[in-house]
């Protein structure tokens, strides 16, 4: 059975599908939430002039302000009120009622689901009933009221302000064949707004809390990446070149094929400039690129691409180059992976540059949770056969720390720049650490930034301190060098 659209691609994908007509789904949360935005949402993206919406409103607010705070958001169409959505408040047929039956407000919505066939039928709040009638009442008309809809076809969404003890208890949820639940928690600088399915029959759903925002375009979910099971790879044998002049030597012919890089260094190390590079070199051979950025807006990436006569705004106007440059303020890790997801989707997108990764770790604020998302975003990128270039910042001064303790397994090749004591001045040193199954240089090699971006130079011959326990230091001497290339 074709279910239905809820209107949000990634709701839907969340879902399972959409949801299963004649079913009865139950959204809950706390005021803010985003409930009425969603459920409103949905109608307007599905009712038709033969198949409306019904929406019927208990206690919650009038219907003209209720429309007075819909009609911002883009999805509000004001010339479908009536003819495609219509409201319906139930507020004086519960006062008549007392304490005795809900009996006449179920036939009412019984019958217009039969005779008007409407394509969706929303109940906000079902919670209140429970102010009118006892709860023996309330459980008989709930059951009533959704073995009689379930017959026109009609989904059936239970809106309510339910609290976890109401969700082990209430009727609602044991006869639903949906549970959505949305939380809102507060923290700083931005609150933060969630999605989980708790239950979907008939449907695989995407498990875990998915990221909710409501702005000025209305209710939007970003699911959440580590429900996605990437597919394994398998390794084309081909190279793919950086981009950087003289670093592709030391890598054995260049970057595997659909693999991880981090690239590690200090502050003005070059890291932000290798990321250009690598970008160039993919626009050079007609790929497309997707380029994230956390400090440095798009225009200013352009204008840095420049100085070096790389015509990145040319690319980004053609749409074979895309900007992405996300705040500190407004990172979130299933927005960012959301992007990501996005742009890969119709496989032409070639290389994926995050810059950097340091940032987009501390300002997630989800330590516990980055291991698993971390691994979960490289195989996403990797199933779309794209090649991912991560930077992430090393302490400047002192001994050099490992930034991401426990997670450079997940990347495939791991290349460090660190700066280098030369008599008087300070220069810049690279070498590859780690290459999973291919041959590399183990030397360190002078580094320097040119007219041609970052640029590898000769090998350093003497180096005192590079494990990081003291600073790098040119030695007065120059012995023997013994030249051999490892697997890494």
């Amino acid at each position: 059975m074709k279910r239905l659209s809820t209107g949000l691609a990634d709701l839907d994908l969340i879902l399972g599908g959409g949801l299963e007509p004649g079913s009865v789904v139950v959204l809950t949360g706390p005021p803010g939430a985003g409930k009425t935005i969603l459920a409103q949402q949905i109608c307007f993206a599905n009712a038709t002039a033969e198949h409306k919406a019904v929406c019927y409103t208990t206690l919650s607010e009038p219907h003209d302000k209720l429309i007075e705070h819909l009609s911002g958001f883009p999805f509000f169409d004001a010339a479908a009120l009536g003819s495609k959505i219509e409201y319906v408040h139930l507020g004086d047929m519960l006062r008549d009622t007392g304490k005795a039956d809900l009996g006449p407000l179920i036939d009412e919505v019984v019958r217009k689901a039969l005779d008007d066939q409407p394509v969706l039928v929303v109940i906000d709040s079902t919670k209140m009933l429970r102010d009118f009638v006892s709860d023996h009442a309330v459980r008989m008309a709930l059951y009533d009221l959704t073995s009689r809809v379930a017959h026109s076809g009609a989904v059936l969404l239970l809106l309510g302000e339910y609290t976890p003890e109401d969700m082990q208890t209430g009727v609602e949820f044991a006869l639903a064949d949906g549970i959505v639940q949305l939380t809102h928690q507060s923290r700083e600088p931005n609150d933060r707004r969630g999605l989980r399915v708790v239950k979907m029959r008939a449907a695989t759903h995407l498990n875990g809390t998915h990221t909710v925002q409501i702005t000025a375009g209305g209710f939007q979910v970003y699911p959440r990446v580590e429900s996605f099971l990437p597919e394994t790879v398998a390794p084309k044998g081909k190279r793919v070149p950086s981009g950087i002049l003289g670093l592709d030597a030391l890598m054995g012919g260049g970057i595997p094929h659909a693999a991880a890089t981090l690239v590690l260094g200090p502050s003005g190390a070059g890291k932000t400039i290798s990321c250009l590079n690598f970008v160039a070199e993919g626009l050079a051979r007609g790929e497309r690129c997707l380029y994230i950025s956390f400090q440095d807006p798009g225009d200013q990436l352009v204008d840095m691409a420049d100085t070096f006569g790389w015509d990145f705004e040319a690319a980004r106007s053609s749409g074979q180059l895309v900007i992405s440059h996300v705040p500190m303020g407004n990172l979130d890790l299933d927005v960012l992976a959301s992007v990501i997801r996005h742009g890969l989707a119709d496989g032409t997108t070639a290389r994926v540059v995050i810059d950097s990764l340091a940032e987009m770790a501390h300002a997630a604020r989800e330590a516990e949770r980055f291991p698993a998302y971390l691994r979960s975003l490289v195989g996403i990128v990797r199933t779309a056969s794209a090649c991912l270039w991560v930077t992430s910042e090393t302490r400047t001064f002192g001994p050099m720390e490992d930034p991401l303790v426990g997670l450079m397994y997940l990347f495939h090749n791991v290349v460090q720049i660190r700066y280098i004591e030369h008599c008087t001045q300070i220069d810049r040193a690279l070498n590859v650490l780690k290459m999973r199954n291919s041959r590399h240089d183990n030397g360190m090699h002078s580094c320097h930034i040119t007219d041609n971006g970052v640029t590898v130079g000769n090998r350093i011959e003497q180096l005192t301190g590079m494990l990081g326990w003291s600073v790098l230091r040119d030695c007065p001497t120059t012995p023997s060098h013994d030249d051999t290339r490892t697997v890494g």
